[in-house]
């Protein structure tokens, strides 16, 4: 095997250069005979591999290149350059043989058939990969992980993954990505492009994959079964999650208190307990939420009508389930035990929040002392020493206190002088 040829002058390099570009520029669509065959020409995708030294780098991601001019080809990845444009359609493109296989659309018969569901294509080679859809044949083998691939370029863009190359940049927010296709996702966040839509409402999407999955939501086609209990999911990742309740995986941790969680979400709404962060506030008293659902829930009491009754004591509730709840006050029944002690319950949140006894989870810190504690109902009282908040008063005489226990065992005081009076 000979060595590799030396990087070449500037003189050498432009004048290669030079002929790339007047012979791919010469080898236009309406210059050639269909499936004729130029040998001597070097079309742009042999111009990137024929040199073998690479002294060429790129400033922004660090691939290098053998030629200035492929190097320059690339840039356009990063400059976002797309400088052939179809006049039938105005689509741009990077590449000059992209361009022409793009013109093939329009003035090309799709002649070449799949045996197996009757689709056509332009080329010989498009229907080879198609066909591996149905014979399931992944020839292109990532080197790292094994995992296969239909497509040449699928295994490339996945190979970056183990590289760290991510060399398409989004230039509002400087981000970058390993696919063109991702870049292009992310962008509509920016645009504001939804441009695939529901024929059933009307709802845009920005990604085909959320437009697939809602239909689904119309049509009620769940084609991802769980093969332990037959559950079936619109979505792929729905089904994923779903499969750790089975294999008790639980992938997301947290970094305060080593709790792990299912799903990132979770452990998401999870992290607001260590930072506070309360997004979600009721426009009708300012009230603030960790969680959605719990503003939802809190709403109830403004807009709400109480219309579930207590058959013994009258007391009223807005929700059947707190009425069940409320039920076992005078049933005495408490249906949540603790495995650890045998301390039962009449509800699963008190059972939960007890078994941190035991556990020695201290999730809620006091970001004043950093002193933390089992629930954040104990952390708000405590906050109140360091802030000298006292929300209850004594209605005989104005006193205030830090905690209603307080306020409770100071009215005794009053108690006790009236039947002395």
């Amino acid at each position: 095997m000979s060595d590799p040829e030396p990087c070449r002058t500037e003189e050498e390099e432009a004048e290669e250069q030079t002929d790339f570009t007047e012979e791919n520029e010469a080898n236009d669509d309406d210059g050639l005979v269909k499936g004729e065959k130029i040998p001597h020409l070097l079309t742009e995708d042999a111009f990137v591999m024929k040199r073998e030294k690479k002294c060429f780098t790129c400033t922004q991601c660090g691939i290098s290149f053998g030629y200035k001019k492929t190097l320059q080809l690339h840039m356009r990845i990063h400059t976002g350059e797309k400088p052939y444009t179809c006049a039938q359609c105005g689509k741009s493109f990077r590449h000059l043989s992209s361009f022409n296989r793009h013109k093939l659309i329009h003035t090309g018969e799709k002649t070449h058939a799949c045996d197996q569901c009757g689709k056509t294509f332009l080329r010989a080679s498009q229907l080879e990969i198609h066909l591996r859809v149905h014979t399931k044949e992944k020839p292109y083998s990532c080197s790292e992980c094994g995992k296969s691939f239909r497509h040449q370029s699928s295994l490339k863009d996945h190979q970056k993954i183990h590289t760290g190359v991510k060399e398409h940049m989004c230039f509002e927010c400087q981000k970058t990505f390993v696919t063109d296709g991702v870049l292009k996702q992310h962008q509509r966040i920016h645009t504001g492009e939804k441009p695939y839509v529901c024929s059933h409402c009307d709802k845009r999407f920005r990604q085909l994959s959320n437009l697939k999955a809602h239909e689904r939501s119309h049509t009620g086609e769940k084609p991802y079964k769980c093969d332990q209990c037959l559950k079936s999911y619109t979505r792929w990742s729905h089904l994923k999650t779903h499969m750790r309740i089975h294999t008790g995986e639980k992938p997301y941790t947290c970094t305060q208190c080593g709790k792990s969680f299912r799903q990132s979400s979770a452990l998401k709404i999870h992290m607001r307990i260590h930072t506070g962060e309360k997004p979600y506030t009721c426009t009708e008293c300012q009230k603030s939420f960790s969680r959605l659902e719990y503003l939802k829930s809190h709403l109830q009491i403004h807009i709400g009508e109480k219309t579930h009754t207590c058959d013994q004591c009258g007391k009223t509730f807005m929700r059947v389930s707190e009425l069940k709840n409320h039920h076992r006050v005078h049933t005495k029944e408490k249906p949540y035990s603790c495995s650890e002690c045998g301390k039962s319950f009449t509800q699963q949140s008190h059972l939960t929040t007890h078994e941190k006894i035991h556990t020695g989870v201290k999730e809620h810190m006091c970001f004043k002392c950093e002193k933390t504690f089992i629930t954040a109902g104990e952390l708000k009282k405590h906050e109140r020493t360091h802030t000298g908040e006292k929300p209850y008063t004594c209605d005989q005489c104005l006193k205030s206190f830090t905690q209603l226990s307080h306020v409770k065992r100071h009215k005794k005081i009053h108690t006790v002088e009236k039947q002395h009076t």
